[in-house]
Protein backbone atom coordinates (compact mmCIF):
# COMPACT_ATOMS: atom_id res chain seq x y z
CA UNK A 1 0.00 0.00 0.00
CA UNK A 2 1.42 3.22 -0.75
CA UNK A 3 4.31 2.00 -2.92
CA UNK A 4 3.13 1.31 -6.47
CA UNK A 5 3.81 3.54 -8.70
CA UNK A 6 1.19 6.04 -10.01
CA UNK A 7 1.22 7.97 -13.18
CA UNK A 8 -1.79 10.01 -14.42
CA UNK A 9 -2.11 10.80 -18.06
CA UNK A 10 -3.42 14.52 -18.35
CA UNK A 11 -2.13 17.29 -19.98
CA UNK A 12 -2.83 20.10 -17.87
CA UNK A 13 -1.43 18.56 -15.25
CA UNK A 14 1.30 18.18 -16.69
CA UNK A 15 1.74 21.95 -17.45
CA UNK A 16 1.08 22.79 -14.01
CA UNK A 17 3.57 20.87 -12.75
CA UNK A 18 5.92 21.74 -15.21
CA UNK A 19 5.46 25.27 -14.15
CA UNK A 20 6.12 24.70 -10.69
CA UNK A 21 9.43 22.82 -12.13
CA UNK A 22 10.49 25.97 -13.89
CA UNK A 23 10.15 28.20 -10.44
CA UNK A 24 12.01 25.58 -8.69
CA UNK A 25 14.64 25.43 -11.36
CA UNK A 26 14.88 29.35 -11.83
CA UNK A 27 15.60 29.75 -7.76
CA UNK A 28 17.92 26.54 -7.39
CA UNK A 29 20.32 27.66 -10.29
CA UNK A 30 19.84 31.52 -9.91
CA UNK A 31 19.64 31.77 -6.50
CA UNK A 32 23.42 30.10 -5.38
CA UNK A 33 24.87 31.73 -8.72
CA UNK A 34 23.64 35.47 -8.28
CA UNK A 35 23.77 35.51 -4.07
CA UNK A 36 25.39 32.52 -2.23
CA UNK A 37 28.65 31.74 -3.70
CA UNK A 38 29.37 35.34 -4.79
CA UNK A 39 29.17 36.28 -0.87
CA UNK A 40 30.29 33.13 0.44
CA UNK A 41 33.37 33.31 -1.17
CA UNK A 42 33.74 36.96 0.15
CA UNK A 43 33.02 35.58 3.55
CA UNK A 44 29.67 37.66 3.52
CA UNK A 45 27.72 33.73 4.64
CA UNK A 46 28.61 30.41 5.73
CA UNK A 47 28.89 27.19 4.39
CA UNK A 48 25.60 26.30 6.32
CA UNK A 49 23.47 28.97 4.94
CA UNK A 50 24.89 27.03 1.31
CA UNK A 51 23.90 23.44 2.38
CA UNK A 52 20.78 24.42 3.83
CA UNK A 53 19.60 26.00 0.61
CA UNK A 54 20.28 23.15 -1.13
CA UNK A 55 18.65 20.92 1.65
CA UNK A 56 15.52 22.55 1.34
CA UNK A 57 15.85 22.80 -2.21
CA UNK A 58 16.52 18.95 -2.33
CA UNK A 59 13.56 18.41 0.19
CA UNK A 60 10.78 20.13 -1.91
CA UNK A 61 11.51 18.35 -5.22
CA UNK A 62 11.51 15.09 -3.50
CA UNK A 63 8.62 15.70 -2.25
CA UNK A 64 6.76 16.95 -5.42
CA UNK A 65 7.93 14.10 -7.35
CA UNK A 66 7.03 11.26 -4.89
CA UNK A 67 3.61 13.47 -4.70
CA UNK A 68 2.93 13.53 -8.20
CA UNK A 69 4.12 9.56 -8.61
CA UNK A 70 2.60 7.64 -5.63
CA UNK A 71 -0.56 5.72 -5.69
CA UNK A 72 -2.89 7.96 -3.37
CA UNK A 73 -4.69 5.09 -2.73
CA UNK A 74 -6.54 3.94 -5.45
CA UNK A 75 -9.07 1.08 -4.96
CA UNK A 76 -8.36 -2.59 -6.97
CA UNK A 77 -10.66 -3.93 -9.28
CA UNK A 78 -11.50 -6.47 -7.00
CA UNK A 79 -10.63 -5.30 -3.28
CA UNK A 80 -11.00 -8.03 -0.57
CA UNK A 81 -13.34 -7.16 1.97
CA UNK A 82 -12.54 -7.78 5.29
CA UNK A 83 -15.81 -9.88 7.29
CA UNK A 84 -15.73 -7.40 10.32
CA UNK A 85 -15.59 -5.15 7.92
CA UNK A 86 -18.16 -5.13 5.44
CA UNK A 87 -20.86 -3.20 7.06
CA UNK A 88 -18.33 0.09 6.44
CA UNK A 89 -18.43 -0.49 2.82
CA UNK A 90 -20.68 1.21 -0.13
CA UNK A 91 -21.09 0.75 -3.29
CA UNK A 92 -19.54 3.33 -6.15
CA UNK A 93 -22.35 4.51 -8.32
CA UNK A 94 -19.63 6.33 -11.29
CA UNK A 95 -17.79 2.58 -11.20
CA UNK A 96 -19.58 0.46 -9.96
CA UNK A 97 -17.31 -0.45 -7.32
CA UNK A 98 -17.51 -1.79 -3.42
CA UNK A 99 -15.34 1.25 -1.75
CA UNK A 100 -14.67 1.83 1.53
CA UNK A 101 -16.57 4.43 3.29
CA UNK A 102 -14.47 8.15 3.07
CA UNK A 103 -13.58 6.99 -0.29
CA UNK A 104 -14.24 9.23 -3.11
CA UNK A 105 -14.62 8.94 -6.83
CA UNK A 106 -12.07 10.64 -8.82
CA UNK A 107 -13.67 12.23 -12.64
CA UNK A 108 -10.16 13.46 -13.35
CA UNK A 109 -8.53 9.80 -13.01
CA UNK A 110 -11.21 8.06 -13.36
CA UNK A 111 -11.12 5.80 -10.01
CA UNK A 112 -11.85 5.46 -6.39
CA UNK A 113 -9.67 6.84 -3.85
CA UNK A 114 -9.33 5.71 -0.35
CA UNK A 115 -9.73 8.90 2.15
CA UNK A 116 -9.34 11.44 -1.36
CA UNK A 117 -8.81 14.79 -0.38
CA UNK A 118 -9.19 16.70 -3.71
CA UNK A 119 -7.23 15.91 -6.98
CA UNK A 120 -4.56 18.52 -7.22
CA UNK A 121 -3.36 19.82 -10.93
CA UNK A 122 -0.33 20.95 -9.24
CA UNK A 123 1.23 17.45 -8.90
CA UNK A 124 -0.82 15.79 -11.49
CA UNK A 125 -2.09 13.77 -8.77
CA UNK A 126 -4.85 12.96 -6.34
CA UNK A 127 -4.48 14.22 -2.37
CA UNK A 128 -5.72 10.09 -0.94
CA UNK A 129 -4.78 8.23 2.23
CA UNK A 130 -1.58 7.06 0.90
CA UNK A 131 0.13 10.31 -0.46
CA UNK A 132 -1.24 12.94 1.67
CA UNK A 133 2.02 13.12 3.87
CA UNK A 134 3.71 13.60 0.77
CA UNK A 135 1.58 16.54 -0.53
CA UNK A 136 1.67 18.06 3.05
CA UNK A 137 5.50 18.15 2.97
CA UNK A 138 5.70 19.26 -0.41
CA UNK A 139 3.70 22.40 0.97
CA UNK A 140 5.85 22.73 4.17
CA UNK A 141 9.05 22.82 1.84
CA UNK A 142 7.63 24.98 -0.80
CA UNK A 143 6.87 27.52 2.17
CA UNK A 144 10.26 27.32 3.57
CA UNK A 145 12.08 27.23 -0.24
CA UNK A 146 10.03 30.64 -0.38
CA UNK A 147 10.55 32.30 2.67
CA UNK A 148 14.43 31.20 2.32
CA UNK A 149 14.40 32.92 -0.95
CA UNK A 150 13.12 35.80 -0.39
CA UNK A 151 15.40 36.46 2.66
CA UNK A 152 17.90 36.51 0.83
CA UNK A 153 16.40 38.37 -1.82
CA UNK A 154 16.38 41.16 0.76
CA UNK A 155 19.74 40.45 2.46
CA UNK A 156 21.36 41.24 -0.84
CA UNK A 157 20.89 44.33 -1.16
CA UNK A 158 19.63 45.69 2.44
CA UNK A 159 22.07 43.84 5.23
CA UNK A 160 24.66 42.10 3.04
CA UNK A 161 28.36 43.72 1.90
CA UNK A 162 28.29 44.97 -1.38
CA UNK A 163 29.91 42.45 -4.01
CA UNK A 164 33.09 43.10 -5.71
CA UNK A 165 32.03 42.11 -9.10
CA UNK A 166 34.82 41.65 -10.84
CA UNK A 167 32.96 39.09 -13.24
CA UNK A 168 30.81 41.79 -14.67
CA UNK A 169 30.17 39.94 -18.20
CA UNK A 170 28.52 37.38 -16.84
CA UNK A 171 25.22 37.14 -17.74
CA UNK A 172 23.25 36.78 -14.37
CA UNK A 173 25.69 39.66 -12.90
CA UNK A 174 24.62 41.62 -15.89
CA UNK A 175 20.94 41.13 -15.48
CA UNK A 176 21.14 40.71 -11.57
CA UNK A 177 18.53 43.14 -10.61
CA UNK A 178 15.88 41.69 -13.23
CA UNK A 179 16.78 38.01 -12.49
CA UNK A 180 16.13 38.89 -8.68
CA UNK A 181 13.08 41.10 -9.16
CA UNK A 182 11.57 37.89 -10.93
CA UNK A 183 13.26 35.76 -8.16
CA UNK A 184 11.15 37.71 -5.33
CA UNK A 185 7.91 38.14 -7.44
CA UNK A 186 7.38 34.19 -7.81
CA UNK A 187 8.35 33.56 -4.51
CA UNK A 188 5.91 36.32 -3.18
CA UNK A 189 3.16 34.68 -5.24
CA UNK A 190 3.71 31.05 -4.58
CA UNK A 191 4.23 31.86 -0.58
CA UNK A 192 0.69 33.30 -0.24
CA UNK A 193 -0.87 30.42 -1.63
CA UNK A 194 0.73 28.00 -0.36
CA UNK A 195 0.49 29.04 2.71
CA UNK A 196 -2.95 29.70 2.74
CA UNK A 197 -3.18 25.90 1.40
CA UNK A 198 -1.04 24.61 3.85
CA UNK A 199 -3.36 26.10 6.22
CA UNK A 200 -6.40 24.77 5.12
CA UNK A 201 -4.75 20.70 5.32
CA UNK A 202 -3.74 21.49 8.99
CA UNK A 203 -7.27 22.40 9.96
CA UNK A 204 -8.73 19.25 8.18
CA UNK A 205 -6.45 17.05 9.45
CA UNK A 206 -7.19 18.50 13.30
CA UNK A 207 -10.71 17.67 12.74
CA UNK A 208 -9.89 14.72 10.92
CA UNK A 209 -11.75 16.52 7.88
CA UNK A 210 -11.20 15.99 3.86
CA UNK A 211 -12.19 18.84 1.42
CA UNK A 212 -14.14 16.68 0.06
CA UNK A 213 -16.43 16.62 3.20
CA UNK A 214 -16.47 19.81 4.20
CA UNK A 215 -17.29 20.98 0.52
CA UNK A 216 -20.36 18.67 0.66
CA UNK A 217 -20.76 19.52 4.38
CA UNK A 218 -21.38 15.48 5.71
CA UNK A 219 -18.89 15.93 8.63
CA UNK A 220 -20.81 17.16 11.41
CA UNK A 221 -18.84 16.90 15.22
CA UNK A 222 -21.62 14.42 16.91
CA UNK A 223 -20.76 11.60 13.69
CA UNK A 224 -17.97 10.17 15.34
CA UNK A 225 -15.58 10.71 18.18
CA UNK A 226 -12.87 13.57 17.87
CA UNK A 227 -9.70 11.96 18.14
CA UNK A 228 -5.92 13.60 19.22
CA UNK A 229 -4.30 15.92 17.28
CA UNK A 230 -1.41 13.42 17.77
CA UNK A 231 -3.23 10.73 16.40
CA UNK A 232 -4.78 12.49 13.29
CA UNK A 233 -1.26 13.29 12.07
CA UNK A 234 0.06 9.89 13.34
CA UNK A 235 -2.68 8.47 10.58
CA UNK A 236 -1.52 10.67 7.88
CA UNK A 237 2.12 10.41 8.01
CA UNK A 238 2.21 6.72 9.23
CA UNK A 239 4.27 6.55 12.28
CA UNK A 240 4.27 8.15 15.18
CA UNK A 241 7.61 9.44 15.51
CA UNK A 242 7.26 13.14 14.53
CA UNK A 243 10.69 13.92 13.27
CA UNK A 244 10.12 11.16 10.86
CA UNK A 245 7.05 13.58 9.63
CA UNK A 246 9.45 15.76 7.94
CA UNK A 247 11.48 13.39 5.70
CA UNK A 248 10.40 12.82 1.92
CA UNK A 249 12.87 9.65 1.83
CA UNK A 250 10.89 7.10 3.55
CA UNK A 251 8.31 4.90 2.73
CA UNK A 252 5.19 4.89 4.74
CA UNK A 253 3.86 1.97 6.88
CA UNK A 254 0.16 2.67 7.29
CA UNK A 255 -0.95 2.27 10.58
CA UNK A 256 -3.99 0.43 11.10
CA UNK A 257 -7.30 1.51 11.82
CA UNK A 258 -10.81 -0.25 11.77
CA UNK A 259 -13.05 1.26 9.10
CA UNK A 260 -15.53 2.74 12.32
CA UNK A 261 -16.30 6.26 10.35
CA UNK A 262 -20.15 7.33 9.98
CA UNK A 263 -19.54 9.54 7.08
CA UNK A 264 -18.54 9.02 3.76
CA UNK A 265 -19.19 10.70 0.43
Amino acid sequence: MGQRIHFVVDPQGWCCMGLIIFVWLYNTIFIPKVILFPHYEEGNISVVAVLCYYFCSLFCIASLFRASVSDPGKLPENPKIPVTERECWELCYKCNMMRPKRSHHCSRCGHCVRRMDHHCPWINNCVGEDNHWLFLQLCFYTQVLSSYTLILDFCHYYYFLPLKKENWDVFVFRHELALLRISAFMGLIILGGISRLFYTQLMGIFTDTTSIEKMSNCCEDISRPRKPWQQTFSEVFGTHWKILWFIPFRQRQPLRVPYHFANHV
